[in-house]
């Protein structure tokens, strides 16, 4: 979440478009002009920038590669030039490309994937993606072309290689969101950043790396944080592509040349329980607020059916290890019971009460996020009839981040899907150093679920390890810390008159234009 601040969902669509053309489809020059709403000027993959090799300034020793968002990505090199190789006890050597140079002209080297990945575990950076990559113990350079990796467990390191590479002379011995880096980014990209202020940046194709410059030789971010503004834009074609929520771009589809893409997502949305507050601290009170929300009518009426019901992290596309049976159905008489049974009774306002202490609590979220809002107030909704009083409230990060003690907060979570270890890891287990304040902010776990999450992922994967998640999941379900809702689908409204593109795959949390139809700017051709 901290990283959502700072940086830059079930239909698997045809790349080739077929709407009429406007002012704003990319020109013979091959220009883009998508709507950001993140602040610009965090280009730095210690930050978050191109963590899963997903970004136009960086690669990672891997990227992400799959023909659609239907299953979790196969991972392929990138700056490797070939899968890893077993040389030791939890040891792995990747070899690296040559020929390489970053957008400065530097050479790439070994230096630079040890300097990265050591900045990323150093505690003087505060790396925000330090725990996703935490199983990576060191990284030691082998001759100046190969590096070896020492990790923590026996599963497979691939996962943990996808963030983006950055110059040794670029790492810096203080906080990451000090970096010079984050406006200044050189990676080894297609493309370079040519300009950047506080509502734009400028991307430019690269023509100096092998196999030619992309078609779209420039990409134009530009700042619209509000959903209706970023709405009307892409309709009178002021801009080619922008992220909306499902419901006002499903408005728009089919109109004035733009259409809607709708790409699977592993990307949850959830509401947190504080420890602070002595009804939500209470286990059965738990269960009882997971019983009593009905995550398919939720996902129908504020997602506009782009999602799926969630009672986890983990989603139906992890396929094997996906557990059905710990997905909690909607019954109102259990909860009501399980609130009984536990002592939490009607006082005369209809709010149960125990010991003096009421069943209220705040719901904080994100004001800016209209999804996250009526997300919220659909959950209040559904715990008033169990006698349970929630209150939402819309706030800024800043002034939740302080409240997670006695406040329940509409979160969001999935980071990094394309490994299931680190899909549900922070938001299940105990909390451990380094991590996110919204990484469990009421500390909670079932009985043994803590050693259940360290030992499956110290499984290489196989049957064994779907089977240990199979029962993380059950084990989860039977004494909840949060209460999931859905996995939500991420919606684009797009422009793209005359060109083919890549079909889009399985997004994380962080989506917007570096995702969606604009994930591959390379493949893009007229």
């Amino acid at each position: 979440m901290r990283r959502a601040r700072r940086v830059l969902g079930v239909l698997t669509i045809a790349a080739i478009a077929t709407s009429a053309c406007s002012s704003a489809t990319p020109s013979d020059e091959g220009r883009l002009v998508l709507a950001e709403t993140q602040e610009l000027g965090a280009f730095n993959p210690l930050l978050g920038y191109g963590e899963l090799g997903v970004a136009p300034l960086y690669d990672g020793l891997y990227r992400p590669d799959s023909p659609s968002d239907t299953a979790v990505p196969n991972l392929v090199p990138a700056l490797a030039s070939a899968a890893p190789e077993r040389v030791g006890p939890r040891a792995w050597r990747v070899a690296l490309r040559t020929g390489v140079t970053f957008s400065d002209g530097s050479a790439l080297d070994a230096a630079d994937v040890v300097a990265t990945y050591r900045a990323a575990r150093d505690p003087a950076v505060a790396a925000d993606i330090a725990t996703h990559v935490a199983p990576i113990d060191d990284v030691a350079p082998d001759g100046p072309n190969a590096v070896v990796l020492r990790l923590s467990t026996d599963g497979d390191p691939t996962p943990y290689l996808l963030l983006g590479i950055v110059p040794s002379e670029r790492v810096e011995a203080r906080p990451a969101a000090q970096w010079a880096l984050n406006r200044e980014p050189v990676g080894t990209g297609p493309y370079r950043l040519e300009s950047v202020s506080n509502d734009q940046a400028v991307l430019v194709a690269r023509s100096d790396r092998g196999g030619g410059a992309p078609a779209v030789r420039r990409v134009v971010y530009t700042l619209v944080t509000d959903d209706n503004a970023r709405a009307q834009r892409i309709r009178t074609g002021e801009i080619d592509g922008a992220s909306l929520p499902p419901k006002l771009a499903a408005s728009l589809d089919g109109r004035d040349g733009v259409r809607t893409v709708t790409v699977k997502s592993s990307d949850w949305r959830a509401v947190s329980l504080p420890a602070g507050n002595r009804f939500t601290a209470d286990p059965a009170a738990r269960r009882a607020m997971n019983l009593g929300v009905d995550r398919a009518e939720i996902v129908a009426g504020v997602l506009g059916g782009a999602g799926e019901h969630a009672s986890t992290p983990y989603s139906s596309v992890y396929a094997g290890a996906y557990e059905p049976a710990a997905q909690l159905g909607f019954d109102q008489a259990a909860a009501r019971r399980v609130l009984d049974e536990a002592g939490w009774r009607a006082g005369p306002d209809g709010v149960r009460a125990r010991d003096g202490e009421r069943a209220a609590f705040p719901l904080l979220y994100n004001a800016s996020d209209t999804v996250r809002r009526d997300l919220a107030v659909a959950f209040a909704a559904a715990m008033k009839p169990l006698g349970i009083a929630v209150t939402p409230q819309g706030s800024s990060w800043d002034d939740i981040e302080k409240r997670t003690g006695d406040a329940a907060i509409l979160l969001a979570g999935g980071e990094t899907p394309f490994s299931i270890d680190s899909q549900g890891y922070d938001a299940l287990h105990t909390r451990v150093g380094d991590s996110s304040p919204y990484s469990n902010p009421g500390d909670f776990t079932a009985p043994g679920l803590d050693g259940m999450l360290d030992g499956a992922r110290d499984l290489a994967p196989g049957p064994a390890k779907d089977e240990a998640y199979r029962r993380i999941q059950l084990a989860y379900s039977a004494q909840p810390s949060a209460v999931f809702l859905a996995h939500l689908h991420h919606v684009y409204a797009v422009r793209s008159t005359g060109w083919t593109y890549a079909a889009p795959i399985l997004e994380p949390h962080a989506h917007g234009v570096s995702w969606g139809p604009w994930w591959n700017l390379p493949s893009w051709r007229r």
